[in-house]
This record gives C-alpha cells, structure tokens and sequence, in this order.
C-alpha cells in the first residue's frame, strides 16, 4: 500500500506551532517516537499546551526547563507526570465518557494530534490498536494529525480503524509497544479477589481493570459460566478466561460474543491476542462509558479502586487529599451504569490499609479529598475481610458494615467514631 505524506519524525513535528493544543494518544499507545522529536523542538516552541490521558513512558515536556515551551493539561494523572502537577502541569476533573464532548462540541479545539497506528491493510485503513478511548473523537475534530506508523502496533477494529487519507503526516517506526508486566497479587488481594468473586453471577457482563486486585479476581472465575466483558481498559487475566471458554459474551444485549473496551495494557502475549482478533472490539469511550449503554448488559458488574472510604461510603479515588493523585476516569461511569443495569453490582475494592498499616476506611476523608462515588452511589466495598453491602442502609448501618470489613487493628477506633458520630444504636440486621 503506497502511504502518502511520509517524512521523519523531525519533519512531521514542524506542523506543531507556538501556542498549539496538541493530544496524544495515551496509555500503552503512546508515541514514543513523536512525543521526544516534539520535545526535541523546545526551544523553538512557546506556549504549546499538551492534553491527554494517562501516558507511558517519557514525558519530557513537563520538565521544568521547557515549562515556557510546554504546558500539561492531563485529563488522567499517571505516574509519569505525577510530581509535575501544579508546576508544569495540571488536572482537568471529567468523567472518562464526557471528554470525547470536549472535543465534538467544540469546548476545546484541538490543532495536533499525534497517534501511533499498524500498518494499513490493502485498502489504506490503519488501526488505532490498543489505544482508541478518547482519540478516536481528536481524530475526527483535529486540524493536524500526525502518525507514527508502527509495525508493532496490533490490528483491532471497532472504531480503531482510520485511513490513511486522515493523516497530515507519517512516520514509519519501529517501536514496541509499551508493557505493563503482570504483578503478583499481595495475599490481601487474593483474599479480596476471592471476596469478590463469590458475589460475581454467571451471566454477569464485566468491568475492571488492571492491577493485583482485578488480577485476582480473574484468578478466582474460572468455574464461573457466560461471562461477558464490556469495559474501558483490560489486561491479559481476561486472556485466561477467553481460553477457558469462561468468558464469551453469550449473554450480552449490547455488542454480544464481543469483547468491548476503550483501550488495554498488558504485556505482548495480550497484544498477539489482540492482533487481528474479530471477538475484540476498540471502541471510542463516549459510547464504551455511556451509562445508556452499560445498563443494557443485564449483570453488570463494575470493580473499581480507591484510596479511602469514609463510614458513610464517601468513595475518594483520586486525591491525597488536596494532592491529586489520579482521576476521576471512569468510576462513575461504570459505578452509575452497574447500579442501573438488572442484577448489576458496582463494587469498590481495596486492602483495609495502605502499605504502612494506615486504614482505608476512615471516620472522615482527609481534608481537601475529592469525592469521586458518592454515598448514595455506593452499593458493595469489598476488602480482604469481606464484602459490606451499602445499598439501602442507613448512615449508621452502613457505618457499621463498613467496620466490620476494616482492619482489626482499626476497628476500635472506628468504634469510637461510629458512637461519637451517631450513638450506640446502629440496628444492624
């Protein structure tokens, strides 16, 4: 296939001008290459503002020394950027579903957009690969789009196929995709996989995503029946259950036998699995999000972290108190559309305490903490010591559900809190 428009990298990032907005791709998609020849312009640059989601690898435009040349404005906080916020970047709170309106609706323009795509088929059709979420909504309203074509980069489809015709200019790389290496589960998370996986009904269209806890709870479904997967990220646990035939989406409404989902990171063997792969389909995050859509899948069950819960189910997941530490994303999203769906169950899990012994469920959040799940949105917290179920209790019951599941060593003081706060009689059945 003759692919037009191809230059170097050093060449396509001269279409970025002083004062432009320019996204990019996030997540394991991230062009390496684009991103370090547009940094490489520095000094040639003012005031060019960069948005994206959460991003991987180098993201040398947030050092100090460029701050006149570039400006963050990330609508996730990974942990690449993380210590620049408040100096050389900072945070746009949204729902994951709503920043694809941003963009369609003209909130904020956008002048660049730099992707990382396969190679085209036969027809001139590149795919956006293991990265569609957001990008495929600044493709269509970019004025300027720039793309490293990638022959490491998996064939999906869905909305992940692009033409060529799309792009101002193309860069041929070599570039692997970025991995992210699986991790053991702590034995506190195994015990909270198992938790969670008791309550998990076969049938039950999932939403989850990476890291010990979800990889735990995947560990624990392999005797579970017609499993579905509708979700904004996955990792390569669900590889297993495709494998096993645990997972299948037999019993989806919305996108049946299909696995759907806005982006994923793993490592190669996911992205081989990916690769070309009909039962797997990428789709913009505006639809993959949409609460309308997520309710129609009967059993939806959404499994989502935080950082702390107060007594009354007050859910933080994205601050240390007022230090942002991540994002809104899409918990609510999914938190929202489990609770509307038949037989859905929206389920926050974390460890009972951090790594230095500190409780996650707290008589108040800390001062200046964001409120990601409301109370009134809080239906199950799983932890290693059980599962409470919040949805029509009372402050107090849901006080005392929720101690029940804290740490042993916390619980006395949370005691304290609970009689302080509402007296000594809680009711609980």
């Amino acid at each position: 296939m003759n692919i037009p428009n191809i230059m170097t990298a050093q060449e396509a990032v001269k279409l970025i001008k002083s004062g432009d907005r320019v996204l990019i791709q996030g997540g394991s998609a991230t062009p390496q290459t684009l991103v370090k020849a547009m940094v490489e312009r520095a000094p040639e640059l003012k005031g060019v503002e960069i948005v994206h989601l959460h991003t991987e690898g180098e993201c040398g435009y947030t050092k100090p020394e460029f701050r006149d040349s570039f400006h963050t404005n990330a609508f996730f906080i990974g942990g690449n950027i993380r210590k620049m916020v408040g100096d050389t970047a900072d945070y746009i709170p949204i729902f994951l579903s709503d920043i694809p309106s941003l963009f369609r609706q003209g909130y904020m323009d956008l002048d660049v957009v730099l992707v990382n795509v396969s190679p085209p088929d036969k027809h001139g059709f590149c795919s956006l690969g293991v990265s569609v979420d957001i990008v495929i909504s600044g493709i269509e309203q970019g004025k300027t789009v720039i793309a490293q074509i990638n022959s490491h980069m998996p064939r999906t489809f869905g909305d992940a196929l692009v033409h060529l015709n799309n792009f101002s200019a193309c860069v041929l790389v070599e570039e692997e995709i970025h991995e992210m290496k699986f991790v053991a589960p702590s034995e506190e998370e195994k015990a909270i996989g198992k938790n969670i996986a008791e309550i998990i009904d076969d049938g039950a269209t999932l939403q989850m995503g990476i890291g010990g806890i979800p990889n735990a709870v995947l560990t624990f479904l392999t005797n579970h029946k017609n499993l579905g997967v509708h979700t904004e990220m996955f990792s390569e646990g669900i590889v297993d259950l495709v494998e096993k035939g645990v997972v299948n989406g037999s019993q989806k409404k919305v996108n049946p036998y299909k696995i759907v989902s806005g982006f994923a990171m793993g490592t190669r063997r996911l992205y081989d699995f990916m690769d070309d792969n009909p039962e797997i389909e990428m789709k913009d995050i505006a639809y993959v999000n949409d609460t309308a859509i997520i309710r129609q899948n009967p059993k939806a069950t959404a499994i989502n972290s935080a950082i702390e819960i107060d007594i009354t189910g007050q859910v933080c997941a994205d601050s240390i108190g007022t230090r942002m530490f991540s994002g809104v994303g899409g918990q609510m999203d999914f938190m929202r559309g489990a609770a509307l769906s038949i037989g859905g169950k929206p389920i926050i899990a974390i460890t009972s305490t951090t790594l230095k012994g500190v409780s996650k469920i707290v008589p108040m959040l800390k001062q200046g903490a964001g409120v990601v799940t409301t109370r009134a949105h809080a239906r199950f917290v799983a932890t290693e010591y059980g599962v409470a179920e919040l949805f029509g209790r009372n402050l107090k019951q849901r006080a005392q559900s929720l101690r029940d599941i804290a740490h042993p060593d916390h619980r006395e003081e949370l005691d304290k809190a609970i009689f302080d706060r509402f007296g000594s009689s809680l009711m609980v059945k």
